[in-house]
């Protein structure tokens, strides 16, 4: 009964003119992703059964906010030809996912959307809204939005003293406040000390400028298992004696690598730590 209650309302909303076949038949039923961010935008707007597949990297905790979710979807290591027996109707990239396997799909006939990265805040929003229309989830999307900017907007009220901070990763590499990271930072109440040292976009923070600059906060990226030279850089004596004076802490890849609504949870992180300096 309840089947043929619904094969009722779609013809009766058809007559009415409130969606046509054509528009029905845009909607994709099939969805793979291959882009780590891609994945977790689509795992939150996705209707039920809608997104089939996602990369191997939604599953790595390292990377991915939603590794519980992932572990529901078959994982693709963004190869062309797994991706095609799949059978999609659409695909979801990065603009910098794997070329050569994006080209080959189109070449292939099928419907690949590509995604930018976010660059900043208000980019968040918009990617939302881009994978809403992909999936012909507006309504779903709309209201992720509507929650992300009222999120936002409540650590922006924040007033009081705003710390300088620097941001320090892998190679000695920094951000300023034209990107996420360093947005995260201001949104969450910090000055970053990247623009007063020089650094535009992303950039080398050498560490004799780190030192003279003397922030208050000093934010690492939480380093991988194993043995890597490009983070050594963070257990260098200089690093060790900021820490020692200042207030240091470290923020998890998953939260901040990706556009999504997560980004709230690293501001959150950061709000924390601002609450847990000592005045000076």
């Amino acid at each position: 009964m309840r089947s043929r209650a619904r094969i009722s309302l779609v013809i009766l909303a058809l007559a009415a003119g409130f969606f046509s076949p054509a528009a029905l038949a845009d909607i994709p039923q099939r969805v793979v992703s291959m882009n780590l961010c891609t994945d977790q935008l689509a795992m939150l707007i996705a209707a039920q059964g809608q997104l089939v597949s996602v990369s191997r990297l939604a599953t790595d905790p390292r990377s991915s906010a939603m590794v519980n979710e992932a572990k529901g979807f078959v994982q693709n290591q963004g190869l062309a030809e797994e991706i095609y027996l799949m059978h999609p109707d659409l695909i979801l990239a990065g603009s910098f996912t794997a070329r050569a396997s994006v080209d080959m799909l189109r070449r292939l006939g099928l419907r690949v959307e590509t995604f930018e990265p976010a660059y900043s805040l208000d980019d968040v929003a918009d990617r939302i809204t881009q994978m809403g229309d992909a999936l012909g989830r507006q309504d779903a999307a709309a209201q992720i939005v509507a929650d992300y900017r009222a999120g936002l907007a409540g650590f922006q009220q924040q007033a009081g003293r705003r710390p300088r901070a620097a941001l320090f990763s892998a190679n000695g590499y920094t951000a300023n406040d034209d990107t996420v990271a360093g947005q995260i930072l201001i949104a969450a109440g910090f000055d970053n000390i990247a623009a007063e040292v020089g650094v535009t976009d992303t950039g080398v923070l050498p560490l004799e400028v780190l030192a003279m600059a003397a922030p208050e906060a000093v934010i690492t990226s939480t380093p991988y298992p194993g043995a890597s030279r490009s983070e050594d850089i963070m257990d260098h004596p200089v690093i060790t004696a900021l820490r020692a004076h200042s207030t240091s802490g470290s923020f998890s890849d998953a939260d901040w690598v990706c556009g999504t609504p997560f980004v709230l949870r690293a501001i959150g992180s950061m709000v924390e730590l601002r609450h847990s300096m000592r005045t000076p």
